[in-house]
């Protein structure tokens, strides 16, 4: 069945959020530090349950160890280990990272695909990820929802979901495909920034006119 039409007036409103989150982040892009497709699914693989910062702390060495999925295919897990340790779940991660850089090989050539189910398909590449590098690689209309762009949706009375999928598929309703790319980096900036987990800073918030949630420290 095919996703209900949003109201005329949710329209409205994600139209004038997004005009405040221009105006707010005019630049949003991905914090991640990266300078090709290879860096940035691994650093995007990396940043489950982890922050940017630590990612983009860890990454450098790692990329100086291993700059390509032909290299870090043939890695010592314990040495990969050791270099991404400072980061959640480094064992696990440490393994999906030697273990899709050999499918990277296998399967395409040792470069990542521009196609989201092959990029799926991959050790600890799930949906945001494939959503992330083919939006930022790529160039392709992607929205990566990422906590805090769950959080926000919901907050901002966009999105009455939890499942980070359906929350995709409202937004997709909502904003044209031309800014989605935009929208989820620029509701992560407001996330890290403004509108916290625990006690959101609803008095300096340029959408608090449009939160049906203001002043609510809400835990959603």
């Amino acid at each position: 069945m095919p996703p209900t039409r949003p109201p005329a007036a949710l329209k409205r409103r994600a139209k004038s959020v997004l005009a405040e989150l221009e105006a707010a982040y005019p630049d949003a892009r991905t914090e991640l530090a990266y300078r090709n497709p290879f860096e940035l699914l691994i650093a995007t693989v990396l940043s489950a349950q982890a922050t940017d910062k630590s990612v983009n702390a860890a990454t450098p060495a790692l990329f100086a160890a291993y700059p390509d999925a032909e290299a870090l295919a043939a890695a010592p897990i314990e040495h990969v280990e050791a270099l991404i340790k400072t980061i959640g779940l480094y064992r696990n991660k440490a393994r999906n990272l030697v273990a899709l850089s050999g499918l990277l090989l296998e399967r395409h050539g040792g470069e990542v695909p521009n196609d989201f189910a092959a990029v799926v398909a991959l050790p600890g590449a799930g949906r945001k990820t494939a959503n992330v590098v083919l939006s930022n690689a790529y160039g392709l209309a992607a929205i990566a929802v990422d906590t805090h762009v769950g959080r926000l949706s919901r907050r901002l009375g966009l999105s009455k979901e939890t499942n980070p999928d359906k929350v995709e598929v409202d937004l997709q309703q909502l904003f044209p495909p031309g800014r989605w790319v935009f929208l989820h980096h620029a509701l992560i900036l407001h996330g890290r920034r403004v509108c916290l987990a625990r006690k959101p800073i609803c008095s300096s918030c340029t959408l608090s006119g449009l939160c049906p949630r203001i002043g609510v420290e809400a835990s959603a």
